[in-house]
């Protein structure tokens, strides 16, 4: 083998993983839940906090995030059972001692070298995320003006109409899909998804801060 081997811990389907094939790298990516729909190139359901990380050229990690988002403004107590991960993650990352990349939202304890916005390569969607790198990195600018409105109003037939347990339209999976250029996702997988284009951004300026040799397997 002769691509570059990224570890994805906390996989879920794969949205980072399709980017950093993109950017040239072996993605094998690792989940506590199982994945069918992974987009990386080998998949372990297992701990991402115990899974070895030894042989890979570099890791990303996407800690829960639900501590830390929007979620919480429901109130009572919702979203208190989630783990905060990120301090444990990043000492382990650290301590591994391989260009690392850690994912979350704002208003995280995530330390951010940049923060990566849709808007900003062209897709109709404004999903902020922070990420922390152990390399120097350039960011790019939110670009919201060319934007139309987030999603197309969409209609169940004849009406749109308000889902009860998410309080949002209804909008075709297709419709959101392609805001996020992701075409493999269903709609609990793209909800918390990183659009392939963040991490292919992100990929092809780590190729450049690593040196990599063949690899055999």
């Amino acid at each position: 083998m002769t691509r570059p081997r990224m570890l994805d811990l906390f996989s879920g389907a794969g949205g980072a993983a399709r980017g950093y094939q993109l950017a040239g790298f072996h993605v094998t990516g690792v989940d506590i839940n199982p994945q069918p729909h992974y987009a990386g190139d080998e998949f372990h359901q297992a701990d991402a906090m115990t899974f070895p990380l030894d042989g890979f050229d570099a890791i990303h990690a996407s800690p829960p995030c639900q501590a830390f988002t929007a979620y919480r403004r429901r109130g009572a107590g919702v979203g208190d059972s989630y783990p905060d991960l990120i301090a444990a993650t990043r000492e382990r990352l650290k301590a591994n001692g391989r260009p690392y990349v850690i994912e979350n939202v704002e208003r995280s304890p995530v330390r951010p070298t940049s923060m990566l916005c849709g808007s900003s390569f062209g897709l109709d969607v404004r999903r902020h995320r922070w990420f922390e790198t152990s390399f120097p990195m350039l960011s790019a600018p939110c670009d919201h003006g060319w934007q139309r409105p987030r999603f197309p109003q969409a209609t169940n037939r004849t009406a749109p109409r308000r889902t009860a347990e998410i309080g949002v339209w209804r909008i075709p999976l297709a419709t959101q899909q392609a805001a996020m250029g992701i075409d493999w996702m269903l709609l609990p997988e793209l909800s918390q998804a990183v659009p392939p284009a963040f991490t292919q951004f992100i990929g092809e300026q780590l190729l450049a801060a690593i040196a990599v040799g063949p690899r055999n397997g």
